[in-house]
């Protein structure tokens, strides 16, 4: 059996620089009936358990220090035994959320995940936050890429430790030299493709 993509959403609160907002997140589970490695973990564990269904959690992986991305993985390692993997560079990010504890390894450039046979490469992508991270999945021609590329461009860079020139820059040498036909699974709406975004990327 290959690796299948499942997709949880998960809504919740975004906070930072003072304001709140509230926001539908994407979950998604990279693996098979018996494995599965999670991507990003906002707000409330439940619903990300119940998406789990009782498979063997081998490592969840968070794309950004973004609360709404971040609030859950604590309770989620908790309840799984599954080590939680984070972009240093978010640390300021992940310590307003997690104060008294810390992410398990370090996410960088070149990490590797093997689940369900399928492999997932990282990919540093700053720009929305100085750790933003994507994940690319070549045996599935896909790539998970947070908040750093959606459905109508690139990610948010209007708040603190976002920079507009460094998500265009990521964007353009890290993701549109992906193959055309990589589906785009972002943390937030729908899916799209690299191709679809080319024109969007300004």
């Amino acid at each position: 059996m290959t690796a299948r993509v499942d997709k949880a959403v998960v809504s919740g609160v975004f906070s930072l620089d003072g304001q709140d907002f509230d926001v539908d997140n994407n979950v998604w589970l990279v693996g098979d009936d018996d494995e599965v490695l999670v991507i990003d973990a906002p707000h409330d564990a439940a619903p990300i358990l119940e998406a789990i269904g009782g498979r063997r959690v081998t490592a969840i992986v968070l794309t950004h220090g973004h609360n709404d991305h971040i609030t859950a993985a604590v309770a989620l390692r908790e309840a799984t035994g599954a080590p939680i993997w984070f972009n240093p560079a978010d640390r300021m990010l992940w310590d307003v959320v997690h104060p008294d504890t810390a992410p398990d390894h370090d996410l960088v450039e070149g990490t590797r995940f093997t689940v369900a046979g399928t492999t997932l490469t990282a990919l540093h992508t700053p720009g929305h936050s100085p750790g933003s991270t994507c994940l690319h999945a070549p045996d599935l021609a896909t790539v998970f890429t947070g908040d750093t590329l959606f459905h109508g461009g690139p990610g948010a860079t209007g708040r603190s430790y976002s920079d507009k020139p460094t998500i265009l820059n990521s964007i353009r040498s890290r993701l549109l030299s992906l193959h055309g036909d990589t589906v785009v699974k972002t943390g937030h709406g729908d899916d799209t493709t690299i191709s679809a975004e080319i024109s969007n990327v300004r």
